[in-house]
Order: structure tokens, then C-alpha cells, then sequence
């Protein structure tokens, strides 16, 4: 271990001037006039994981951007290692918010400015680089390890569940580990082990064939807007909880374990609220509030519109109205069966003088890792030998709905070692990376590579 540490220091200003390499490539997945930059970045993907000492490394072709596969398994009688991570970037616009260009890395205040660098660029490189120091400088690994970078995910993901299938018993392996989110705070590492779900649908509401007179119809005929708000009132109550008959039926309790951790974490709802400009915070009573915010579901009404919207006056029906609304769940809920039973409670509200319509538009499951499994506590270990702190304990409140792909088909716990901080600006205007979490985060994962092997 101490040569790998020695080597990791050695190497230290090559490592840095690698990711400047890879996070000049443009690899924006949405854009089709970046798909030879996609390509470009695939091929060095390769080159990279060939030139550290893997086997079989290949770009396997889907129906879009092409997955970067490789893999050691020599190993035998150890436990196999499935990591995952994404090649592609978000859009740069707007442009003009940059402080420098998005594509032209700048280091400063020990951060790594680029698109790409913290999502996810920068950290599927501390894998690569990790796996690197081991082999350089004792030969081998201490467990197999699978390697499989795709370039879809800021694009929904589109073909990785079918290559999974696909690739089912070449990606088997004991722990998938997926490197794509933040710490809670600076410093401090932070293992996340739950992640929401999601349910997204629109409703439309048709009164008439055509908008009408207010005056000359009003009193007699339902508005299409004023029957929407009704019924969406009618979807939460005032302590914030969820009407939705059958809405909480399969919704896994917060343990005591995982209240206790989550409570131990330095939040303050006053600096939170203050941080939005809100006057006050709202959610489900009965619960804390990094609860409310990571582990428990949620309604929200995401746009609502229907009538006249222009400058001034003019008193109209309207015959339609439309919402779109976004249901953040948990696990276990099944997205299909919280949308089916949104869209009942929908058509049961819904007035006989409307046509209701329920768009499901797309979803994905929650994820919750056991806290007391081995893989997991392997990462804790890791984390602190490196970081010299305690671990936080993190769920997220947003999802990822590939990391139930994963356990479900891989049937293999997801482990999210995260090295981004909150304030990284992923998907927005000057995207950074802490060189501190980067260099760290590659002696933990030698560490976590240790402890995953001495696992039995």
C-alpha cells in the first residue's frame, strides 16, 4: 500500500493534466453536431483503460452513443466489481454565464472549472486512475473489477437497460458502484444509500368544443381551470400529506438507524430557507426535515395553464386546461402502479361536465441500499481512511432511475461513492470539481479496492 500511496503522490500533476485532456473533448450527447466528439471520447476512454492495464476492453455499439467496456478478472475466489459511470456531458447553454469556457478547464481556488468535471467526467477518472496506481505498482488487483462508461446518461439513459439485458452474464459481478453524486459538505466524505423515484404525468381537462364568452355563458358552464384547481386541491391535505387513495401503500419506513444518521447531519432549515429566499420551509408533518427532503414521497404541481395568458384583459372559459405534475417516490412504490392510481383519483374528482385525460410521461424507481451491507460498510472504511473524517450517511432527493436497472438485473447491491460537492453547478454555468476531493477520492477508492477484497 505504501508504494501505491507513493506512486499516487508522484503522479499527482499528471492526473490533473489528464482530466484537463478529457474535459476539452466536447462530449454533449443531445447535440448531433458533437456525435465525432462522442466518438473521439469513447476511442480515449478505451486507449485509457487499455494503457492502465485492463483486458478486454472494447466500445460496444448500441442504437445511439457507444458503451466503453473493459475488465480484470484475475482474481479468482475474490469479489467482482461492476463500475459504472457516464462519458457524456449537459449542454453548455447559457454560454454567456460561463466565466470561462465551458470546454477550456481552468484551475483556481483548488477547483477544476469545466464541463464535465464533476459530472461526470472527473469522476469516472478516479477510478481509472486509482486502478492505474494498484497494478503499476504491485501487479494486480485485489478483486476483479468490471468497467462499463456509457454515453447516454444526460440523455435519459435511452439504450443502457437493453445492453444490460443484453450483456447480462458479461457485467455479472458482486457490487455495482456508481461515482455521480455529492457530499453533503466539504470534507467530509459522504456514502449515499437512497435515492427517489419518480412518477411525471399531465392531466387535461376539455369543457367545449371552443372557448367561450364569460359573460354570456358564464354561470351555466363549468371552466375547465377553475374545475383543474379543485381537483388539484384536493391532492394534499394540510399537514402535507398525500390523498392519493393507496398512495403510501408500499412506502418503506424510515428505520431508526437511518433516523439517527440523517439527524446526526449539520442542516439548518433557517440556512436552507435562507439560502432560497423562502419565507419559511413546508413539508409532511411528522417527519425531520432531511426526511421530508430525501426519504420521504412527494406532490408537486410542476406547471398549470390553459385560457388567455396575454397583456391586458379579455374574459373568456376557456375550453381546456392542463397541468403537469411530478410524484418524487420511494422505495418500494412502482411508478406504474402510484400513476395508475393518480389517474383514478383524477377521474374520480373530475366533474361529468368534463373530458379528463391522464398523460403518464415517464418514471422510475427509488433505491435504498441496506446500511449494513458489507459492500457498503467496505466504502465507509475506505472513505475515512482517505479523508481522515467520519462518513456522512446521505439518501438524495432526486433519482437516477438506472441504479434499480442495475440491482434488479445485475442482482448486486448499488454503491454511490460520490466526490462532487453541493456547490459543484452540475448541469449549470461554470461546472467545477474540487482537486482536493479528486485526489483524495483516488486514495480512497485504492483503499475501497482493499477492502472489497479482503471481503469474503
Amino acid at each position: 500500500m505504501k508504494k501505491t500511496l507513493e506512486f499516487l503522490e508522484k503522479h499527482h500533476d499528471r492526473y490533473e493534466q489528464e482530466l484537463i485532456d478529457i474535459l476539452k473533448v466536447p462530449s454533449i450527447s443531445s447535440n448531433p453536431d458533437n456525435s465525432e466528439d462522442m466518438r473521439d471520447m469513447a476511442e480515449m476512454l478505451k486507449q485509457e483503460m487499455r494503457s492502465i492495464g485492463m483486458d478486454n476492453t472494447q466500445i460496444i455499439e448500441t442504437g445511439g452513443h457507444p458503451v466503453v467496456y473493459s475488465e480484470w478478472l484475475n482474481a479468482p475466489g475474490k469479489p467482482t466489481l461492476l463500475i459504472y459511470g457516464h462519458y457524456d456531458v449537459q449542454p453548455v447553454d447559457p454560454i454567456e454565464l460561463w466565466n470561462s469556457p465551458p470546454f477550456e478547464p481552468v484551475i483556481k481556488n483548488g477547483k477544476i472549472f469545466a464541463r464535465g468535471s464533476a459530472d461526470d467526467k472527473g469522476q469516472i477518472y478516479i477510478h481509472l486512475k486509482a486502478i492505474e496506481a494498484v497494478l503499476a505498482t504491485t501487479g494486480e488487483l485485489p478483486v476483479n473489477v468490471k468497467l462499463v462508461f456509457e454515453g447516454e446518461e444526460e440523455v435519459g439513459s435511452i439504450h443502457l437497460e437493453g445492453f444490460i439485458k443484453e450483456y447480462q452474464e458479461m457485467l455479472a459481478a458482486d457490487y455495482v458502484v456508481i461515482s455521480d453524486t455529492p457530499m453533503f459538505r466539504e470534507g467530509y466524505p459522504g456514502i449515499t444509500y437512497g435515492l427517489r423515484g419518480l412518477a411525471y404525468l399531465q392531466v387535461n381537462l376539455r369543457g367545449t368544443s371552443t372557448d367561450l364568452h364569460s359573460g354570456s355563458f358564464g354561470g351555466l358552464v363549468k371552466n375547465p381551470i377553475n374545475a383543474l384547481v379543485e381537483i388539484l386541491a384536493q391532492m394534499k391535505d394540510n399537514d402535507g400529506r398525500i390523498l392519493i387513495p393507496g398512495f403510501y401503500e408500499d412506502v418503506l419506513p424510515i428505520t431508526e438507524n437511518e433516523h439517527d444518521k440523517l439527524s446526526k447531519l449539520p442542516f439548518s432549515a433557517e440556512d436552507f430557507a435562507r439560502s432560497i429566499n423562502a419565507p419559511e420551509l413546508f413539508g409532511e408533518a411528522g417527519y425531520d426535515d432531511l426526511e421530508r427532503l430525501w426519504a420521504r414521497p412527494t406532490f408537486d404541481i410542476n406547471g398549470i395553464w390553459g385560457g388567455f395568458q396575454g397583456e391586458g384583459a379579455k374574459t373568456v372559459i376557456p375550453a381546456e386546461a392542463h397541468a403537469k405534475v411530478s410524484m418524487r417516490l420511494v422505495a418500494d412504490q412502482d411508478p406504474d402502479d402510484i400513476a395508475k392510481k393518480f389517474t383514478a383519483y383524477i377521474e374520480s374528482l373530475a366533474p361529468n361536465s368534463m373530458e379528463v385525460d391522464v398523460d403518464a410521461m415517464h418514471g422510475g424507481f427509488g433505491y435504498v441500499t441496506d446500511l449494513d451491507n458489507p459492500g457498503l460498510q467496505a466504502g465507509v472504511r475506505a472513505l475515512s481512511r482517505a479523508f481522515g473524517k467520519e462518513v456522512d450517511f446521505l439518501r438524495e432527493g432526486g433519482s437516477i432511475p438506472i441504479v434499480k436497472v442495475f440491482a434488479d438485473i445485475i442482482k448486486a447491491p448499488v454503491l454511490l461513492l460520490g466526490y462532487g460537492l453541493p456547490d459543484q453547478n452540475a448541469h449549470a454555468p461554470d461546472e467545477n470539481f474540487s482537486l482536493y476531493n479528486f485526489h483524495k477520492g483516488i486514495e480512497s477508492i485504492v483503499y475501497f479496492l482493499e477492502e472489497i477484497g479482503g471481503l469474503k
